[in-house]
């Protein structure tokens, strides 16, 4: 083990050590329940990335994503003409900048939610969600209702998968509720993954497996936090409950394929909207910073302060001390703001600043929805699933968003370690 890896290991212990001193109950700790879920972790980290089986097939899913960018790039330029992609009926002096996120890649989620919504109707996703749900019922001892929503979550959105298991959210346990909403927050939905997948194609081989695998890593390491942070009463019984396709209530294939477009217009015009929002409120909070003397010869920006503040989270990760203050820049514009725009500013970043090893450390670190706006859409989404719970569920939030940033780095710890 290099002294990088243990470095990872180290944080990795670290990290577990975090989200039992925030416990509810300290006294409550299970060692076969810290065991299970970092063994588990660690498995499904070995198998995806050291099986040359599974990484051939997890590398062949780039194909899966130029076709559906094939596919997406038809209906913008159809749509949209050359700013969607399509011929310019000019000539183009400056090909390299003719490139529009907002017509050519994000219509990318109009496409992944309706044919996300297809597959569901058509009971593949649905099988395949069981079966990561009778692996977590049996490693967590997870009732049948809380272990259909997390599993979900690897398909599905934050406050989506809940949805599968509506009819009993009033019946789940605190823990059950806050594992929920953890493994919403430490995971990031199908619908984006090919987004982000597109975003990072250019600076990691096999973009779309890398992050399919750190959300899948994130399940049990999220289920891990959220069970040492509130691990609920001794007498607790899980919520049982069968989950079955017809709770999205498709009637049809195209009536599938119609909700899940329009579901996907609701996301793409908000990831459109605060993408906007948000970059506009870091440059004014950097012209704002600009009025302060300089720090160590450079400006005083957001960018910077976030690298400062996140640093140690990313060293516990295992990105070296020398690259640590870009890394947490990285990883405080994913809390702070979002993940894409952390994966699009991972992208742009400059190959001396950070190693390979650093970046894929990041690409697994940065895969989840723990950020304030997504704990935002997480209170109002439950809220109207079960309102009756509302004042409980906002009292979880907070925790849930520092559980999910914890799960997530410890997805990072782990690539560390075994890279």
């Amino acid at each position: 083990m290099t002294i990088y890896a243990a470095q990872s290991a180290f944080g990795l212990l670290v990290l577990t050590a975090l989200a039992w001193a925030i416990s509810e109950d300290r006294s409550r700790l299970s060692w076969r329940l810290v065991a299970t879920g970092l063994g588990l972790q660690i498995i499904i980290a070995l198998v995806l990335t050291k099986i040359s089986l599974a990484r051939e097939a997890l590398v062949a899913l780039n194909d899966v994503v130029d076709s559906l960018m094939t596919a997406t790039n038809a209906g913008t330029s159809f749509v949209f003409g050359f700013v969607g992609g399509g011929a310019a009926p000019f000539d183009v002096s400056n090909p390299q900048n003719a490139f529009v996120l907002g017509f050519q890649a994000l219509p990318l989620v109009l496409v992944v939610s309706a044919l996300s919504a297809l597959l569901w109707y058509w009971r593949i996703l649905p099988w395949v969600t069981k079966g990561f749900a009778l692996a977590l019922q049996r490693s967590f001892n997870l009732g049948g209702a809380v272990g259909f929503g997390t599993a979900a979550n690897v398909f599905l959105g934050m406050v989506e998968s809940p949805l599968l298991v509506r009819p009993y959210m009033a019946r789940l346990t605190r823990s059950e509720l806050f594992i929920l909403m953890t493994v919403g927050l430490a995971t990031v939905a199908g619908t984006v993954i090919v987004l982000y997948a597109f975003v990072l194609s250019s600076i990691l081989e096999g973009a779309m497996g890398q992050i399919l695998t750190a959300s899948l890593i994130s399940l049990p390491a999220a289920v891990l936090v959220a069970k040492l942070m509130v691990p609920g009463r001794a007498d607790e019984e899980p919520t049982d409950g069968e989950v079955s396709a017809e709770d999205l209530g498709y009637q049809s294939s195209m009536d599938a394929v119609t909700r899940g477009t329009l579901d996907g217009l609701s996301l793409f015009l908000n990831i459109l909207a605060m993408l906007l929002v948000l970059v506009a409120l870091v440059a004014l909070a950097n012209i704002l910073l600009g009025m302060f003397p300089n720090v160590g010869d450079a400006p005083l920006t957001l960018q910077r302060i976030f690298g400062w503040l996140f640093a140690p989270l990313v060293w516990l990760m295992g990105v070296p001390m020398g690259e640590a203050a870009v890394a947490g820049q990285l990883m405080g514009t994913k809390t702070i703001l979002n993940e894409f725009l952390a994966y699009v500013s991972l992208a742009q970043t400059p190959v001396e600043d950070l190693s390979e090893r650093s970046r894929l450390i990041m690409v697994y670190g940065l895969c989840g929805f723990a950020n304030l706006g997504s704990v935002g859409i997480m209170i109002g989404g439950l809220s109207a699933i079960v309102p009756e719970r509302r004042q409980e569920i906002t009292s979880l939030a907070m925790k849930a968003l520092v559980g999910g940033t914890l799960a997530a780095a410890m997805t990072g710890a782990i690539i560390g370690m075994i890279s």
